[in-house]
């Protein structure tokens, strides 16, 4: 059974000048969509922010040589702006958003619901019954 993860997109999409939230893996496969963004088209968006975080990865170097450890990207259009940031291991969130958005409050918001996810699906080691088979 797939856990229900939308609350993750829910909070996100508070944000004013928040549009579409998708949690993508690794591997382009949509986890999770807003309401407000079709299947297909959240599926399409899903393969290319994962193709976005690999491109970003990829050149994390130019940025410091041996340092550089991709955490967020952040893609501005005529009509708005993409940000994508790691959302656990091998999961990804991406939100589309207006010109206007609060991108500090955004970013935040972002970290804040990755950081939420993570404690969520792990999971607690389990404890002995005491008593060995």
């Amino acid at each position: 059974m797939k856990p229900d993860l939308s609350w993750v997109l829910n909070d996100v999409l508070t944000v004013r000048g928040a549009r579409h939230a998708i949690l993508v893996s690794a591997d382009g496969l949509l986890m999770e969509r807003s309401s407000e963004i079709g299947r297909d088209e959240a599926e399409t968006n899903a393969a290319a922010m994962s193709s976005m975080q690999s491109l970003s990865r990829a050149v994390a170097g130019f940025v410091s040589v041996g340092a550089g450890i991709w955490k967020q990207t952040l893609m501005e259009y005529d009509g708005g702006w993409i940000f994508l940031i790691a959302a656990g291991s091998g999961a990804y969130l991406a939100v589309s958003a207006a010109l206007d958005v609060d991108m500090e409050l955004m970013s935040i918001r972002m970290q804040q619901q990755v950081t939420a996810l993570g404690k969520a699906l792990s999971a607690q080691p389990r404890q002995s019954a005491g008593a060995e088979a």
